[in-house]
């Protein structure tokens, strides 16, 4: 069986899933904020590696861009907010079908994914940056979900 960065077509595949979710966050009146100081120029290419490694592709974030702890600081530190979080996942679930990743159980792995990672991982640590421990590593998720 195809690991799910294999069957969502690798890193081209995940490079159009990135580019179509970061169009739609950009496009959405809520999710755009957390865009609205700016982001990096390569960040649909980090975002893609990033989901490329935790989706059983190559190590290419963790190797040529920082750790989980390098993403989760990023994302850390800003108070709560359900509410940009289920915008979030709304767009991806719409980027999904941007890209004609429709088919089953391809498109609930990857919205169970998107979902997984944007309530917990990336939300846990709303007070304080200086929260997030180092040496995170990036979390595997597999068709059966996280991997132990």
């Amino acid at each position: 069986m195809p690991t799910v960065y294999e069957a969502a077509g690798g890193a081209e595949g995940l490079t159009r899933l990135a580019a179509a979710w970061h169009a739609r966050v950009l496009a959405d009146e809520v999710v755009s904020h957390a865009f609205s100081h700016g982001y990096h120029p390569d960040h649909t290419e980090r975002l893609a590696a990033y989901w490329a490694e935790a989706l059983g592709g190559p190590a290419t974030y963790s190797s040529k861009y920082g750790s989980e702890t390098t993403v989760v600081r990023m994302h850390s530190g800003n108070g709560p907010h359900q509410e940009m979080d289920r915008r979030a996942i709304e767009c991806f679930d719409e980027a999904l079908t941007d890209c004609g990743l429709t088919g089953e159980p391809l498109r609930q792995v990857l919205h169970d994914y998107f979902a997984w990672a944007t309530t917990t991982t990336m939300s846990q640590y709303h007070h304080s940056v200086a929260d997030v421990p180092a040496g995170l590593a990036i979390p595997q998720w597999s068709w059966d979900g996280l991997k132990p």
